[in-house]
């Protein structure tokens, strides 16, 4: 399938992905933001199971593959400009490799400091990750 859409000149786009809610308009969680290349973006639509491009290990990287914690996609939309893809995703346990639920589980005040974390992990990373390369 060949896609319309704004790669980076290294053939990357930005996923946004959010919790799925069954809402006509996106209104979940947002759970993480990690980059496609065409392949990936194929694979993904292709097992309904998202898949990203690893730019640390330069590797396609199925989301659960180590952990168990996958995402099933539900329903997926481009930006305008298309060059943003947004997906909601069910999403198995927690979605960040640190054990929260969401990557953005970390808030900051207007200075700038960190501010005391309101929600427990999911899971312990230490054990999910023990003998394993985290994404």
């Amino acid at each position: 399938m060949e896609y319309d859409f704004k790669f980076t000149s290294e053939g990357l786009i930005p996923v946004i992905v959010q919790e799925a809610t069954g809402n006509k308009r996106p209104s979940g969680r947002v759970l993480m933001f990690a980059w496609m290349n065409r392949e990936s973006l194929a694979m993904t639509l292709e097992s309904g199971m998202m898949t990203y491009w690893s730019r640390s290990r330069k590797k396609l990287w199925l989301k659960g593959e180590t952990s168990g914690h996958t995402q099933r996609v539900v329903r997926w939309f481009i930006d305008c400009d298309k060059d943003v893809l947004l997906f909601e995703v069910e999403q198995t346990t927690g979605a960040c490799h640190t054990g929260y639920e969401s990557c953005f589980f970390q808030e900051m005040d207007r200075k700038g400091q960190p501010m005391t974390i309101l929600e427990e992990a999911m899971f312990d990373n230490a054990s999910v990750y023990a003998t394993k390369t985290s994404h």
